[in-house]
């Protein structure tokens, strides 16, 4: 289940420094996409052992308005920046949320913050899951592990204009059922009768009763048509390949599937250079890619 914001995390750790936040205060709002915006941390959850979610609010001006599969660069003072996607609902802008693991300096930065501790905002920044491309055919969205996060968006937009799809399947993979993401969620969503949910493990632990095996398996299995079916991957990138593969194999049209991507994002403008991938900029060409346009790609950490 998700776990409740900890109770250690109501008072702030380290407030910036005032002259900081004043820096951050020059200037418009959200005209200079290089200068964060100061957000303050309204909630903090733990979700898992590494993983953690923060909603933020900003100290003034109105909130940024964002599409599903797109991401923010967040500045943590003393730190660094770091891009992670959206993972909250779109429909309610007013309060941006993350989601991320802490696996290097700048996450585990933010996972050691409290609520009332302020970030660094900057964007939203990206292309978004193509929605509208969807309209009128089934839709398939496969997630693994973390991978869940970008596209928990995409399923609230899809479930606010419910009746403009055919069948929604969402099919999610961990690697162990400690691992499932968004438990809650999950579990909400399985019990609607407008779409279909499936979850696998890698390994089964404790009580597991359900399936066990990668997320193709579930794509095998079908519950969709898949000459009238729109996909949406994110995952690990490997998964990501034997995902579209599966899709592809079951009668998917390879152009119909989408993927987002995760490269070494620095400025989020297409000017460092630091993600470029081939003829492409993940930053600002992506993060979400057709298939069928970096199928070639797929595997290649830098060209």
């Amino acid at each position: 289940m998700d776990a409740q914001p900890a109770a250690s995390r109501s008072t702030p750790s380290s407030a910036p420094l005032p002259d900081t936040l004043a820096a951050l205060r020059l200037g418009s709002p959200g005209t200079d996409p290089m200068r964060p915006r100061p957000y303050r941390i309204e909630r903090w959850t733990r979700e898992l052992s590494d993983t953690f979610t923060v909603d933020l609010v900003p100290l003034e001006g109105p909130p940024s308005p964002f599409r599903p599969g797109q991401f923010n660069m967040l500045y943590v003072f003393g730190a660094g920046e770091v891009p992670i996607s959206i993972s909250g609902d779109p429909a309610h802008p007013e309060r941006l949320v993350h989601t991320t693991r802490a696996v290097g300096q700048v996450t585990n930065a933010m996972k050691a913050l409290r609520v009332g501790d302020t970030l660094g905002v900057r964007g939203p920044f990206g292309t978004p899951w193509p929605v509208e491309a969807a309209y009128g055919h089934d839709v398939v969205v496969a997630a693994g592990g973390i991978g869940l996060a970008p596209l928990r968006p995409l399923i609230h937009a899809l479930l606010a204009e419910r009746p403009r799809f055919g069948t929604v399947v969402l099919l999610y993979g961990a690697r162990t059922p400690e691992d499932i993401l968004f438990r809650r969620q999950l579990t909400a969503w399985r019990g609607r009768f407008d779409m279909t949910v499936h979850a696998t493990v890698d390994r089964a632990t404790g009580r597991w009763a359900g399936p066990v095996g990668m997320v193709t398996r579930l794509i095998a299995r079908g519950g969709f048509d898949a000459r009238d079916t729109t996909a949406f991957v994110c995952g690990p990138e490997v998964m990501m390949r034997h995902a579209a593969q599966a899709l592809i194999d079951r009668g998917v049209a390879a152009r119909r599937i989408h993927l987002s991507m995760e490269r070494n994002m620095k400025c989020a403008i297409g000017v460092c250079g630091h993600c470029q991938w081939g003829p492409d900029f993940v930053c600002k060409d992506g993060p979400v890619f057709r298939y069928d346009h970096v199928a070639e790609r797929l595997g290649c950490f830098e060209i």
